[in-house]
């Protein structure tokens, strides 16, 4: 995101993750359109006794929600007071779940990916990673949350848990990894 609010993406862009409506791989900075939705979501990691475990949130059933039901990690559109990417995701984690991300320490960020597939429309999704050195225990949910899990990395190297998923809404297949409960799957 450019200090005007213009948005430009580039990299692989084999399945159009880049939001441009194109699948073709950009290697200099390309303008995702003018109506393109900003989103911006939170990888928080602590670290567990056996191993480094990731926060994913079961989002709420909701009817005309295309992302009812499935797992993610918590975050959510951009607001005009939101001074960038960053600010949604933390603000966002903090309406979700209830979890202040302020002391965590910023790991980074990760590429814009295209969100929008489920929509038909450009929603360009800003990636943030943070790592906690405990986990919180006083996590409330909003009512866009059904459920949150911590999950441990080497649960999701697991290649026996990797699966094809049927998407519902769509009908179409997606790589998935399964996790401990029977219909919480990280699509994509």
């Amino acid at each position: 995101v450019r200090s005007n609010g213009t948005l430009w993406c580039w990299g692989y862009n084999g399945n159009g993750q880049l939001g441009d409506t194109t699948t073709t791989t950009r290697t200099n900075p390309t303008q995702v359109g003018s109506g393109t939705t900003r989103a911006a979501v939170a990888a928080v990691f602590i670290e567990a006794p056996d191993d480094v475990e990731l926060l994913f949130i079961q989002r709420a059933a909701a009817p005309g929600d295309p992302w009812s039901g499935q797992m993610a990690f918590p975050g959510g559109r951009h607001e005009a007071t939101d001074a960038d990417s960053f600010a949604t995701a933390t603000r966002e984690t903090l309406e979700e779940v209830g979890l202040d991300l302020s002391p965590a320490r910023s790991l980074g960020s990760l590429d814009h990916l295209d969100g929008g597939r489920a929509t038909n429309r450009p929603i360009a999704v800003s990636g943030h990673c943070f790592w906690l050195p405990d986990r919180p225990d006083d996590l409330v949910l909003s009512h866009e949350v059904a459920d949150v899990v911590w999950v441990k990395v080497r649960d999701l190297l697991d290649p026996d848990r990797y699966i094809d998923y049927l998407y519902p809404r769509t009908g179409m297949m997606f790589p998935g990894i399964q996790l401990d409960v029977p219909h919480q799957v990280v699509r994509g």
